[in-house]
């Protein structure tokens, strides 16, 4: 694969991964409630949604989601419902705070690591957008699996690379929320990026 093909296409996952969505809102939640561990599984869990978004794509399947409308806006609704279902949960979440990655309420390495994929799978925008941009960096006339391998080892690796960025700036603030009141308030605002992810993915069009 050309080498400055690969490196636009670097630079254009980086610019994407440290845009803020739904993802990086997921794993400072799960980071500053479980601890860096918790956000290691869910960032398992977020590059698993991408690996199954760059397999639906490469199998073709991502271009029939963006000619479909009807498929567009099932997936669309059903990750609009999700993320508010996630800001309304924060919203009710207990205030007993505590370390780790097992809580009271019996919280699961599975709870966490299923969430995180569904946050990413549940994206059409990423979907549609990796139809409209993978295309621009394969070379029709090379091995097409051998190229999405790389490009698509290429995204996971960077997006998890932001990830952790993104715990690791999380993890620094966690120890202001040990109170009721702070983790009260953590809850709510973490609620509301939710749910204004939610409601953002609502009001988008597929253009």
């Amino acid at each position: 694969m050309n080498f400055d093909l690969w490196l636009a296409f670097l630079m254009a996952c980086i610019i994407l991964a440290i845009s803020p969505g739904a993802g990086a809102v997921n794993t400072m939640s799960i980071t500053i409630k479980y601890g860096l561990r918790g956000s290691l599984i869910s960032n398992l869990g977020l590059q698993v949604g991408n690996i199954v978004n760059i397999a639906v794509v490469g199998a073709g399947l991502g271009v029939l989601l963006a000619q479909s409308d009807a498929m567009f806006f099932a997936i669309k609704w059903v990750g609009v419902f999700y993320l508010i279902y996630l800001g309304v949960q924060k919203f009710r979440e207990s205030t007993n705070y505590c370390t780790g990655l097992e809580n009271r309420h019996g919280t699961s390495i599975w709870k966490v690591f299923s969430q995180s994929i569904f946050v990413n799978i549940t994206n059409p925008k990423s979907i549609v957008f990796l139809v409209a941009l993978l295309p621009q960096f394969i070379d029709p006339t090379a091995p097409h699996l051998h190229q999405m391998l790389i490009l698509g080892s290429t995204l996971v690796f960077v997006d998890m690379t932001v990830m952790v960025g993104y715990a690791l700036m999380a993890s620094r603030v966690a120890h202001l929320v040990r109170s009721r009141r702070h983790v009260m308030i953590q809850n709510r605002i973490f609620g509301s990026m939710f749910i204004g992810a939610g409601t953002l993915l609502a009001v988008v069009s597929r253009n």
